[in-house]
């Protein structure tokens, strides 16, 4: 799939309010392969949005689905958190919502896929069953699946995944490990191409704090095959990222890693609830999420950016408020320039 595009460019898929069929066709239009997101979307809302991509755009897109993996979280702990968040939600004149365990209609959605299958299926929170990756590669989709630590290179390309989206650390939104603990390692995007390079021979697309030419640039130098970008993308008009949120991406405030917001790790925007929740935040995902779904949604009608989930890579400041198509554009002329000049000072070098 990935030697069928133009320009090695992925917008990452930005479940939760930013993915939008005009963002994904636009990246697509413009060369590089544009996502879908599924996760938290319904069955029919995901086969809504696939068609209007279609009849946006004839070029290959993708759709990002939320692999099941996990266990119920601990009832007491959730209500804790819960019970702590109260007095906030409270004050935003939000009421909290009910906890529960789901896999996000995971069946239905693949059943939605293998119909009507798009040019790449991308798994995030785990690898699915050899036997499910290869009904989806025989309805004519390529798999990939993401991976934040080399341990979980081997086992999804011997699940049959065709491709690997490599997530450093810095990315923004929730980090895609198959099991979100405590004692994890934190690999740097450039470390951990390395590091699963060395383990496993497949195409690896390369995602996590890349917001320029330069930056996509150096992972394809550092051997990726290509670049997938997220935060870049979220100023972007065809976006359906939040006015709170695209101001906040605006800003040179730092981001962090949090639970706060969905009992599972990811990297946002720091803010009021962020800093005040995340140490007491458990591991209960997709638990906590259901629990701060209507506060959240408040913040977003109100404009409160202290209760939404401000999801952003660390070089978010360096985002622009472009078209898609725009974004593209600079982000592989800027590419071209930077290995370009690289090459130049490798050459004065053997030159001395």
């Amino acid at each position: 799939m990935l030697d069928r595009l133009d320009v090695p460019i992925v917008q990452a898929p930005l479940a939760g309010g930013p993915s939008t069929p005009e963002l994904a066709a636009a990246v697509s239009g413009a060369g590089g392969l544009g996502f879908v997101a599924a996760g938290y979307r319904t069955p029919d809302a995901l086969a809504d949005a696939m068609a209007r991509t279609r009849e946006l755009t004839d070029r290959p897109f993708g759709v990002n689905v939320f692999a099941p993996t996990g266990a119920p979280a601990d009832p007491e702990a959730v209500r804790r958190y819960a019970d702590a968040l109260r007095p906030l939600a409270e004050a935003a004149g939000a009421a909290l919502g009910e906890p529960r365990f789901d896999d996000d209609a995971f069946a239905a959605k693949l059943d939605l896929l293998l119909d009507a299958p798009p040019a790449v299926v991308s798994f995030t929170f785990g690898c699915p069953p050899a036997e499910t990756v290869e009904r989806v590669r025989a309805a004519g989709a390529a798999v990939w699946v993401t991976v934040t630590g080399p341990e979980e290179a081997e086992p999804a390309v011997a699940a049959g995944a065709e491709a690997l989206v490599v997530q450093g650390v810095e990315a923004g939104g929730h980090r895609g490990a198959f099991v979100d603990r405590e004692d994890r390692v934190d690999y740097g995007l450039i470390a951990l191409l390395a590091l699963v390079r060395a383990r496993v021979d497949v195409p690896l697309v390369a995602t996590g704090g890349i917001a320029t030419g330069r930056g996509v640039a150096a992972v394809l130098a550092a051997g990726a095959a290509a670049a997938q970008l997220g935060t870049a993308f979220m100023r972007c008009p065809e976006a359906g990222t939040s006015d709170p949120h695209r101001a906040a991406l605006a800003s040179s405030r730092p981001t962090g890693l949090t639970r706060a917001f969905s009992g599972r790790l990811a990297r946002g925007i720091v803010n009021r609830l962020q800093a005040e929740h995340s140490a007491a935040a458990p591991i209960a995902y997709p638990e906590i999420h259901h629990v701060t779904a209507p506060l959240r949604a408040q913040g977003r009608k109100t404009g409160d950016a202290d209760v939404v989930n401000l999801w952003a890579g660390q070089a978010h400041e360096l985002a622009q408020d472009l078209p898609a198509a725009e974004v593209v554009a600079r982000l592989v002329s800027e590419a071209r320039d930077a290995l370009a000049q690289a090459a130049e000072r490798l050459g004065a070098a053997g030159a001395r």
